[in-house]
């Protein structure tokens, strides 16, 4: 073996092993203190992509998680709605039926009739949610809501049984409907046949409560429907946020046991450049 002083091959050639070593343990280290496996797109190009693809859609999946809460809270609130025009509905019923009486007193009871018929009114009117209305005019063409990704959704149209009540429009429909009820006399009370009657009234009265009711179908059939995506959206955003982890989060033990290795094989290899970088000493003895 030629002795060379100028250039020591071997001490450079430990030099660029111990190099590499500490580049692993660098990786180790900053995995484990990061939790990521994938510290720059060099680690792995591929990896990196596919992952970062996984996280849009599952922020998008999460988005309609939202929407489909929001659109649950908005039925239950049509819901709670439509229930008390339910009762009051009911009310009014038992109202008409006292009125085939002829010994109760028929004023009041048009009365009660008016003010129970008012009340409806103000509830279809006033029902919203985040300033929408639920049960009047915007509420006849449904709502869309985004309930998956990019072009999966659903139009929740529950009131287009309320629109359509009476004929027309949404807002004639409806109010045509309630109208004989807002306006009624003792002397339509008093009347057994005709277009203004007890008998058109309860007419009336049972087309109002067929539209609520089926109102009320629709907005628990679109509740079962909405239950049924957000099972389907839990179920893809958990096996998608498990792939994003199989990518990016770091295995602790792994790298722990990576970093150990490293340290000591780099030990070793600091004392190895120690002695080759003295190796060349030999020299001098040729000199003695």
């Amino acid at each position: 073996m030629p002795f060379k002083v100028n250039t020591n091959i071997n001490a450079l050639k430990a030099y660029y092993q111990l190099a590499k070593v500490n580049a692993q343990t660098t990786k180790a280290q900053l995995r484990m203190a990061s939790g990521k496996r994938i510290l720059q797109v060099a680690d792995d190009t591929s990896g990196f992509n596919v992952g970062t693809s996984l996280k849009g859609k599952v922020a998008v999946m999460q988005g309609a998680q939202n929407n489909i809460a929001a659109a649950k809270n908005m039925l239950s609130t049509a819901e709670g709605a439509l229930l008390g025009i339910n009762d009051l509905l009911v009310s009014i019923e038992g109202k008409l039926s006292d009125a085939t009486n002829p010994t109760n007193d028929r004023t009041a009871l048009a009365s009660d009739i008016q003010a129970l018929a008012k009340e409806i009114q103000a509830t279809l009117k006033n029902t919203k949610f985040n300033n929408t209305d639920l049960l009047f005019s915007a509420a006849g063409s449904g709502f869309t809501f985004q309930v998956g990704e990019a072009g999966d959704t659903i139009n929740i149209d529950y009131a287009s049984s309320l629109a359509s009540t009476g004929g027309g429009g949404y807002a004639s429909g409806i109010s045509a409907s309630l109208a004989s009820f807002v306006n009624v006399s003792a002397s339509t009370l008093e009347c057994t046949t005709g277009s203004t009657s007890v008998a058109s009234l309860q007419t009336a009265l049972a087309s109002l409560k067929s539209a609520v009711t089926d109102a009320l179908g629709d907005i628990g059939n679109f509740t079962q429907r909405l239950d049924i995506k957000s099972d389907t959206l839990d179920v893809a955003i958990t096996n998608a946020q498990a792939s994003i982890s199989r990518l990016f989060d770091a295995d602790m033990a792994m790298e722990q046991l990576k970093a150990t290795r490293s340290q000591i094989i780099g030990q070793a290899a600091t004392a190895m450049l120690a002695q080759l970088n003295m190796a060349p000493q030999q020299v001098l003895q040729l000199f003695g």
